[in-house]
């Protein structure tokens, strides 16, 4: 099978989530970081995903598979719109100011602004509806997960929401608004971005949150009791790195439900992701052969068990709707022939981590010398230390090997691991901003398995180095992943 063809030509991006902005938004300094990337000769934007988090700002446990999150907004461009004629969207949060800019919207935008946002209410419905309904239940609820709700909310009595929507309805229009808004200020970045030859490049997780729009919307998806409390969770089991495994806790996905509406679910989630970008990680690929599931009753993952999933089904079906899967497998760890097998029989790079390559032997699979042209190369992703914070803390050992492996240079780190990564065989080759700005461990983005601190990493514009910009495009041009379109 022939990959998407984004894939054609040799391509250098960088890993930077939305939130790590100064201002931390669809704001100028958006604009401004695709005017980075051009000039530095990159093509690829990688970020995180995009939905409103729960409280503790993981984008990987989101309220919603569709929605945007509205802490993303710029209130500057909405107070820039032609139909807002006071100063009034004073307020300390987002809802406040969507709601008071959406007053005026009513009042004075014009017949096309309006028409505008009927269409995107129409286009969006298949999510759009359960999902406002969904947070003003939660928010009524004081943020309750839906499975705590009374009943007649939580199991989606007719008469009930019915007369919700009639009660709410101004409420309503403000949450259909907010993401009229936020998808309007997304494209209008990705049509920038792409006009100046740079690619979006976002991530999906394979598993949803419990407490989320889309397993409130259709349980019968998921692995629910009649109360809508799982039954079984995802995880993965125990290995070197935990006695234990890791107990995640999301639902896990009734396959045969899946199969028996012919992936229609899956159809309309990634229908919207690949509306906002132009290439997708799917972020833990592996359980698309095979899921690790835990009795939700264990406080552990020690108790779980594999079941099989029809990846090969699911694909297929993706396949025959979208013509060609811009995706990208993460298949770090331990993964297992058939998930090799079922990554490469629909084309889909997988993952290459230089951080993972060094201190054992030859046969190392993230060494350079065993990347196939069939990935993607990084000096280290979202999850890992950045690569000066890593190089600090390692073994000495792992040290020398890594100097032996690349051989003599005076080039110091993080660049001569930039450098490896860049020279790589590897179709895409990917470095997080921090690795550019050569910042130290406590820039990362996230530790995995810590609650505290994580996804708050921000930069400053007086943090690029002097060189950085001219650096970068030399060693993309050294390498061939200067693009020319």
């Amino acid at each position: 099978m022939k990959q998407a063809h984004i894939f054609d030509q040799r391509r250098a991006g960088v890993l930077m989530h939305i939130t790590s902005l100064p201002t931390g938004n669809l704001g100028a300094d958006a604009y401004r970081f695709v005017d980075f990337l051009q000039q530095a000769g990159v093509t690829i934007w990688q970020m995180l995903p995009l939905g409103p988090t729960h409280e503790d700002g993981s984008p990987y446990q989101c309220l919603s598979a569709h929605a945007g999150n509205n802490k993303l907004l710029c209130v500057d461009y909405i107070q820039a719109q032609a139909w807002i004629k006071t100063e009034e969207l004073a307020g300390k949060k987002i809802f406040t100011i969507v709601a008071n800019a959406y007053k005026q919207f009513v009042e004075n935008s014009t017949e096309t602004d309006k028409l505008a946002f009927n269409n995107f209410c129409q286009q969006q419905a298949f999510w759009l509806e359960d999902y406002i309904l969904y947070r003003e239940l939660r928010n009524l609820n004081h943020a309750l997960p839906w499975y705590d709700w009374p009943p007649e909310f939580r199991d989606r009595e007719p008469a009930t929401l019915k007369s919700l929507s009639e009660q709410r309805s101004e409420s309503l229009n403000i949450r259909r608004f907010e993401q009229f808004l936020f998808f309007q200020q997304w494209h209008n970045l990705k049509n920038y971005a792409n006009q100046h030859h740079v690619k979006l490049f976002g991530d999906m997780p394979i598993f949803v949150a419990h407490d989320s729009a889309d397993v409130w919307a259709a349980p019968e998806l998921f692995t629910l009791d009649e109360n809508g409390q799982a039954t079984k969770v995802t995880g993965v089991p125990p290995d070197y790195f935990s006695a234990t495994g890791q107990r995640w806790g999301n639902p896990l996905y009734d396959w045969q439900a899946h199969l028996d509406e012919n992936f229609d679910w899956w159809v309309k989630r990634l229908s919207t992701q690949l509306e906002l970008f132009d290439l997708i990680r799917i972020d833990h690929f592996r359980g698309f052969e095979a899921c690790w599931e835990i009795p939700a009753s264990c406080e552990t993952a020690i108790e779980g068990d594999w079941g099989k999933a029809p990846g090969e089904a699911l694909f297929k079906k993706l396949l025959s709707v979208f013509g060609e899967l811009p995706l990208v497998a993460e298949d770090l760890g331990i993964i297992t022939e058939e998930v090799t097998a079922l990554r490469e029989q629909f084309a889909m790079p997988g993952m290459k981590i230089l951080q993972f390559a060094f201190g054992g032997d030859a046969d190392n699979p993230y060494l350079p010398h065993q990347h196939c042209k069939d990935s993607i190369t990084y000096t280290g992703t979202h999850d890992n230390n950045t690569s000066l914070g890593w190089y600090r803390e390692i073994e000495e050992s792992t040290r020398q090997h890594l100097h032996e492996y690349i051989g003599p240079s005076d080039e110091a780190m993080p660049w001569l691991l930039i450098r490896v990564a860049l020279k790589s065989v590897s179709q895409l080759a990917v470095i997080p901003l921090q690795d550019l700005f050569e910042l130290e461990g406590e820039h990362r983005m996230n530790v995995p398995g810590t609650l505290d601190g994580n996804w708050k990493w921000q930069f400053e514009w007086s943090m690029v180095p002097k060189d950085c910009t001219d650096r970068l495009r030399h060693l993309n041009q050294t390498y061939g992943r200067i693009i020319h379109e």
